[in-house]
């Protein structure tokens, strides 16, 4: 156990397409401001389609749980003055992962990450359009041809690695945190 006097590393595993990880973000980031705590976000992109179905062979049972979700997550956004627009399709999310590792690596990382999450949320950002993640990338002060380089290339086995090593961790959703 680390000394008192020493930060505890909390890991933090979020997705930008998941509601409840855009409505957990804000508290989270708050630990490390009330705690002697170091929050490090990595990217746990859903497989959406693997545990609700493919929307063409959702059952109804499925459809009730997705229409719960996005109720409950609307209600805990109204809380926090957050917007919460479900989607108006299934999303992949990789390059938006992609985009929070390389934020991480070219120092944005704090604005990319608070408006990919708004942004998402109210529909003005497609996060499977390279043209949109590239002027998105722009916007918050990264190198848009730069981050298509990375996400065509190294940013591909690098996000593949890290969703793989979570889940040999046991991360199976997000947000999940992962302390020391």
């Amino acid at each position: 156990m680390p000394d008192i006097m020493d930060q505890l590393r909390i890991t933090v595993y979020t997705d930008y397409k998941s509601p409840y990880a855009y409505l957990a973000k804000n508290a989270t980031i708050a630990l490390a401001v009330e705690y002697p705590v170091s929050i490090v976000w990595k990217p746990y992109t859903l497989r959406i389609h693997e545990y609700l179905d493919a929307v063409e062979n959702r059952s109804p049972h499925n459809w009730r749980k997705i229409r719960y979700m996005y109720m409950d997550a609307r209600r805990l956004a109204n809380r926090q003055g957050l917007t919460v627009k479900g989607p108006k399709r299934l999303f992949n999310g990789s390059l938006s992962s992609m985009g929070m590792l390389f934020s991480q690596k070219h120092g944005f990382f704090d604005r990319y990450h608070h408006l990919t999450f708004e942004r998402f949320w109210r529909r003005e950002l497609d996060i499977d359009s390279m043209n949109e993640m590239k002027e998105h990338i722009a916007a918050v002060g990264g190198m848009p041809e730069k981050f298509e380089v990375y996400a065509l290339g190294a940013g591909i086995e690098e996000h593949r690695r890290i969703v793989s090593d979570a889940e040999a961790a046991g991360v199976f959703g997000v947000p999940m945190y992962e302390l020391d």
